[in-house]
């Protein structure tokens, strides 16, 4: 017999504990490890720039004749690429009207709305010792369930917009607390379980996209949805002009609702506590258990809430499987990056979905792969995964260090 199979239930093992220890301490370190984490990739993504640009390699083919040119080269092709990336995300000083020149902004918080929402989602499961890596099964079972509801029924516009919302929470929140239930009955770890939902969403909904009179649109063979109604779609915020809907506003009311329950309510003190050592909480009379089932709950509803804003939002002329668009992913980083704070989140996703938004823009303007990007957003990852490497270049004294010698 071994040690695990004299493990109560709903214990955790050793090596799972060890591996919360790890991620809870990277979801949770400083504000100025994240900020240099970024400085750091924009680096490494400057030499990578530099790298590939073919002008910088022709001229490096006769540095030691004349090196300005070489260092010329690579200016410019540092310089345009992230000029070209501020104006593709930000604003293009090329347009002569403002009204043109702020759209790649609304572009940008268009990106980051999923991101964000999603990122809060996966930071609340951080903040209680959890980790949802199901953002991809959970956007699903929402896309599907808010867009099921969104372009089925006729409905007055109002109540037929918040019933999508509501059912496409709703699914999300099932498929999450599925994870947290079987954590609380019979300690499966919630990593793999989200990892296999994954699966098992993705080919439930590829399935009912290729099944008539389930999901896919009727008289077409593709596997696609129809498109949602008028009236179950979020309003532009700003006109046609933009691509800004009114799910933006949402997820900021979600954000600050999300900081009010984690840092000012009972359950989100029950949450930190179960987060910080379930043992203790336990013993406190915390009934851990149900705080595991809760908090999958509600972080799926949070993942959820991203999906919905993609199908009622974002792509409303109907969908496929690939609504998740990577995002239940991303999610992970944003979360990581804001350090599993509502409002870091919301500027990590920002900050991303200024990244999607200008990586395009980079591209066609400056011939910049597009993957550069997500080599940034990996490098990211990387340095806020190893603070004492971000400490050492800049030379940043250890806490824990300067706690022990006090």
């Amino acid at each position: 017999m071994t040690a695990t199979d004299t493990a109560p239930t709903g214990s955790t093992p050793p090596a799972a504990t060890e591996t919360e220890s790890v991620l809870r301490r990277i979801a949770t370190g400083s504000v100025l490890l994240s900020f240099l984490s970024v400085v750091m990739a924009l680096v490494v993504g400057a030499v990578l720039i530099a790298v590939t640009d073919p002008e910088v390699r022709t001229a490096a083919g006769y540095f030691f004749s004349r090196p300005t040119d070489t260092l010329s080269a690579i200016w410019d092709a540092v310089f345009g690429a992230y000029s070209s990336l501020f104006q593709g995300s930000v604003y293009n000083f090329r347009r002569p009207r403002f009204v043109d020149g702020i759209r790649p902004l609304t572009e940008t918080l268009t990106f980051a709305t999923p991101l964000i929402a999603a990122g809060l989602g996966v930071a609340l499961a951080f903040r209680v010792g959890m980790f949802n890596i199901g953002g991809r099964g959970q956007m699903l079972i929402a896309a599907a369930s808010a867009g099921y509801v969104g372009f089925t029924y006729d409905l007055p516009p109002v109540v037929h917009l918040i019933a999508a919302i509501v059912a496409g929470v709703v699914g999300g929140a099932l498929w999450g607390g599925i994870a947290g239930l079987l954590r609380a009955r019979t300690g499966a770890h919630e990593v793999i379980v989200t990892i296999m939902l994954n699966y098992v969403a993705f080919y439930l909904i590829s399935y009912l996209l290729r099944t008539p009179g389930a999901l896919q649109a009727p008289g077409s063979n593709n596997p696609k949805t129809p498109a949602m109604a008028d009236t179950a779609v979020l309003p532009s915020l700003f006109g046609s002009r933009y691509s800004l809907h009114w799910g933006f506003v949402l997820v900021v009311v979600v954000t600050a609702a999300v900081w009010w329950l984690m840092e000012r309510s009972a359950v989100g003190y029950r949450f930190r506590v179960v987060g910080e050592n379930a043992a203790a909480a336990r013993v406190a009379g915390i009934r851990v258990e149900r705080t595991y089932v809760w908090a999958m709950v509600l972080s799926g509803a949070l993942v959820g809430l991203a999906g919905v804003a993609q199908v009622l939002g974002t792509v409303t002329t109907g969908f496929t499987a690939d609504i998740d668009a990577g995002i239940g992913f991303d999610a992970i980083t944003v979360a990581l990056l804001g350090r599993s704070r509502p409002w870091g989140v919301f500027a990590a996703g920002i900050l991303f979905g200024a990244f999607k938004a200008g990586g395009f823009a980079m591209q066609a303007a400056e011939s910049i792969p597009v993957d550069i990007v997500l080599v940034v957003q990996s490098v990211i990852v990387l340095f806020i995964a190893a603070p004492p490497l971000v400490r050492v270049i800049f030379r940043l004294p250890d806490s824990r260090t300067k706690a022990a010698a006090r």
